[in-house]
């Protein structure tokens, strides 16, 4: 019997043991219809698609799952200030810069820093991948130069965080999810910045955290159903970089790909279906809120990521724990919400709490949407094989390993980007 006491990741932790992961026990579902409105009507082409269905989806997104995100008038002006250039960066074959992000209008938000590396041989404007980290700048990069984050972070004995901050030990422990010079050296640029700069990543994180900040009621609020969660407010940083590389002259702001792993999946792909600036969306390793089918009884499921995590969802989501079959959404159609631009899921075969499978079929499923701008999915039908990438609009891969981001991905993820922007 699993303590009720136990939450976050140590709830999730202990479900993990006891998940399904056998494919006969997966009850018979079906779909929400992806062509078709809720009114009924049948969506044959790429106009009724953009004009009709595209919005409406999203619009089920924000009201089942992830929360309607505020309008910029809530927020007001943006400010974009370069604190730091370093010309000689990864040994002279890149610029770094750092640049603060804040709200001038809200100055009870501390802001976020963006870590942006930029190659120096490109002779034009580069494309760039756009993503959160879950460890801080000085944990993307291994220069030993790089500010240390003084924000929250999870406690962690293998990551050197020490009641809740990081510590000199923990520089460069995401290193090996970030390839810096593997991306520097195809070109292209990376910027990104520590989820916990938007929100703390715990159940009372938002109270101090931007969700608070534009909240009329502050950390007093008691959030309703369609307002957003920490997913929501994480991807909203996502896009606010968006807006910085529009004016930075070493990046092609119009060749964007934002990439996020595992929580910052969900939210790579929730950023990407509202933003449509990235011109390439991925979802690594996303999971269950993700990429995964809701209506798949395998690994996490709806009930347990609800109760674990419901900070990053809009408390509507919840009502759909174990009762999958009554949400007038799935998956496929937050994939969906890409086309016609391109998008690639990808999975490990070892990581089956993330349901592989299911990752694969949300990307099958949302192949209808593409075809109505001429455009193909995987090509296959059945999931291929390890460390077999597929797709053409849509990208997949299942790879050898563990939860995580390595070389492999990127390597895909590169070659992928590169042929679709």
């Amino acid at each position: 019997m699993i303590s009720a006491l136990l939450i976050g990741e140590d709830y999730a932790d202990a479900q993990q043991k006891t998940a399904n992961y056998d494919e006969s026990k997966i009850a018979p579902y079906s779909l929400p219809e992806l062509l078709k409105t809720q009114s009924g009507k049948a969506i044959a082409n790429a106009e009724a698609w953009t004009l009709e269905r595209r919005p409406e989806v999203l619009g089920l997104f924000e009201k089942h799952v992830f929360g309607k995100t505020p309008a910029p008038a809530t927020w007001g002006m943006v400010d974009f200030k370069v604190t730091a250039v370093k010309t000689d960066a990864l040994g002279g074959k890149a610029t770094r810069k750092f640049i603060h992000i804040s709200l001038p209008e809200h100055p009870s938000w501390h802001g976020m820093d963006v870590m942006l590396y930029t190659p120096n041989e490109a002779k034009h404007p580069v494309p760039c991948f756009v993503g959160p980290s879950f460890g801080g700048n000085h944990a993307v990069s291994n220069e030993p130069d790089v500010p240390l984050s003084t924000r929250w972070m999870r406690d962690s004995k293998d990551k050197h965080i020490v009641d809740n901050r990081a510590t000199e030990a923990s520089r460069g422990n995401e290193s090996s999810r970030w390839p810096l010079e593997m991306i520097i050296g195809q070109g292209c640029a990376v910027a990104t910045y520590y989820y916990g700069d938007i929100e703390p990543d715990h159940a009372d994180g938002w109270k101090d955290g931007l969700r608070a900040v534009l909240s009329p009621k502050g950390a007093t609020t008691d959030w309703q159903d369609g307002q957003w969660g920490a997913i929501g407010a994480w991807a909203w940083g996502l896009s606010r970089i968006a807006d910085y590389l529009e004016t930075e002259s070493a990046v092609d702001a119009k060749k964007l790909a934002v990439i996020g792993h595992s929580r910052l999946g969900k939210t790579s792909l929730w950023a990407g279906a509202q933003d449509q600036r990235f011109g390439v969306v991925i979802s690594n390793n996303s999971g269950e809120g993700g990429a995964a089918i809701m209506r798949r009884n395998f690994g996490e499921t709806t009930a347990v990521i609800t109760k674990a995590f419901p900070h990053w969802f809009t408390k509507t989501y919840t009502s759909y724990a174990g009762n999958e079959a009554a949400c007038p959404i799935d998956k496929h159609m937050l994939i969906s919400l890409a086309a016609p631009r391109a998008i690639y899921i990808a999975s490990a075969v070892q990581d089956e709490w993330a349901d592989p499978k299911g990752e694969f079929l949300s990307g099958l499923h949302a192949e209808p949407a593409f075809a109505l701008f001429g455009h193909k999915g995987y090509g296959v039908t059945e999931q291929p094989a390890i460390d077999q990438p597929v797709g053409d609009r849509i990208g997949y891969h299942v790879r050898t390993g563990k939860h995580d981001v390595t070389d492999f991905d990127w390597t895909q993820y590169l070659k992928f980007a590169k042929r679709n922007l």
